[in-house]
């Protein structure tokens, strides 16, 4: 795959709407209310028992409030309260587990929040113990458990214990080293306290070490963005994301203390991305897609090349044929072709553990169009290509006749040159490589539905106030 990205900002900021991020199809927008929990039960028990498994694990918890968070947390200083949570954690683990036939293999698992390393080491070996004594974990290189780590959030033997109860890969949440960005969303980290975490955690051999940056905060600019960037490059991250800021604070309450002036212009918001890509890519990281960015010797640009490249609600992945089973508030599964989500709400999850039932409060169980469209949104976003013969033969199918209004639909993209429709299939070209979220949302007839519908409502309040909101591509 090419290491060139073709930037046009004239052309993407034509192109820049709003859109899913594909971290599954259909989105979790999508997902229906559920009344009972029987349905996972069936799931679990009935579940092909040589797929293997990836656990992720949700802690809510945080020390502080970062005011760009849009994630499901709970804020609080009192380090007591995840002890509480971290029984109920438990005894969904136990129920999940003992309804699992045979002995599935774990091959990955994450752990995210909120900040995981809120709970102390003592806690986090507790709960590493309490799975290894409910599941298999595979021993193999390819085995892929990661933790997303705030570094104010580090204590002197933290990254040594979770090295040694078997976490062999970590996301450090950095955002930005300028000071004045960093005290206008109240994170507050210096640049010595990253170089030290990243450095730790080299010499204790993780794996893959990413860093989480976002562009689009209050007071970034071209130079101090690219400043940041300079260092960060310096400390050398195995693999980048660069998140666009999507400032909805009408949505997510924290936001709001960000002051709208403060932001970015559009224009700058998108030089800042566009000088970040061509910088990235010039010391020689490969652009993996959405955001992301990976060593060209790191497992991710290795298995694009491979063509084995998947995206769950983990992101981009290596293990895309697992089974994935969700533990926590707002934690989702996906158990064969059904996906299913907890509830977000951590007085209904510990409502609903206490009550002995699991906590799953919405549910999709997709059909036929429903997965021969994943596996071209997959295949676009993991591979910048769908190839007809591929799909024909999966599906039994004539997949050009299948999607004939839909590729008649790309064609103001083919005219832009964003992509190439041949007796092959599509491919994504090098300039269209940062829009193809955009091929995608051509496939999604739930989104394209939701479009109609919005045009068809009448004008009033009603009719906009519960309709989903996207983040824009870029």
């Amino acid at each position: 795959m090419s290491e060139q990205l073709n930037w046009d900002p004239e052309l993407i900021q034509r192109y820049n709407r709003s859109g899913p991020r594909y971290t599954s199809y259909p989105t979790a927008v999508e997902f229906k209310v559920v009344e009972n929990d029987q349905v996972e039960k069936d799931l679990l028990s009935q579940r092909n028992q040589d797929v293997p498994l990836s656990l992720y694990l949700h802690i809510p918890f945080c020390a502080h409030v970062c005011y760009y968070c849009g994630c499901n947390k709970i804020v609080t200083k009192d380090r007591s309260k995840s002890e509480p949570y971290l029984d109920l954690l438990k005894a969904e683990i136990d129920r999940k587990a003992e309804l699992l036939q045979g002995h599935p293999i774990v091959e990955q698992m994450h752990w995210g929040g909120g900040t995981p390393t809120f709970l102390s080491d003592e806690q986090m070996t507790d709960l590493m113990d309490h799975l290894r004594k409910r599941f298999t974990f595979s021993t193999d290189d390819s085995a892929d458990y990661s933790i997303e780590i705030d570094p104010r959030e580090v204590r002197p033997n933290t990254l040594k214990l979770l090295r040694e109860i078997g976490f062999n890969r970590t996301s450090f949440g950095v955002q930005d080293l300028n000071e004045k960005v960093q005290q206008a969303v109240n994170r507050i980290q210096p640049e010595s306290m990253i170089r030290k975490v990243m450095t730790e955690a080299r010499e204790l051999g993780f794996r893959s070490i990413n860093i989480d940056l976002i562009y689009g905060l209050p007071h970034q600019s071209q130079q101090t963005f690219a400043e940041t960037l300079d260092v960060i490059i310096d400390m050398s991250p195995d693999r980048l994301s660069v998140f666009n800021y999507a400032h909805l604070p009408e949505r997510f309450k924290p936001q709001r203390r960000i002051k709208e002036e403060d932001l970015p212009s559009p224009e700058e918001k998108l030089a800042i991305l566009g000088n970040c890509i061509t910088t990235l890519t010039k010391v020689g990281y490969h652009y993996v897609g959405m955001d992301h960015f990976a060593k060209p010797d790191d497992e991710l640009s290795r298995a694009q090349g491979d063509k084995v490249l998947h995206r769950n609600f983990q992101g981009y992945t290596t293990h895309g044929d697992c089974d994935l089973i969700g533990f926590g508030v707002s934690s989702i599964s996906q158990i064969s072709d059904c996906y299913l989500q907890n509830s977000p709400d951590i007085n209904v999850y510990e409502e609903a553990i206490n009550s002995n039932h699991f906590p799953v409060v919405k549910i999709i169980t997709t059909d036929k169009d429903d997965l021969i469209r994943r596996q071209v949104i997959m295949e676009l976003l993991c591979h910048d290509q769908m190839i007809f013969s591929e799909l024909d033969q999966a599906f039994s199918i004539d997949s050009r006749a299948y999607f004939t209004e839909e590729l008649s639909q790309l064609s103001p993209m083919v005219e832009d040159a964003l992509l190439e429709i041949s007796n092959e299939g599509i491919h994504i070209t090098e300039k269209g490589r940062l829009l193809v979220r955009n091929a995608c949302m051509v496939f999604d007839t739930y989104l394209n539905a939701n479009i109609i519908q919005s045009y068809s409502a009448s004008a009033d309040a009603s009719s906009t106030t519960n309709r989903p909101r996207f983040s824009k591509a870029i």
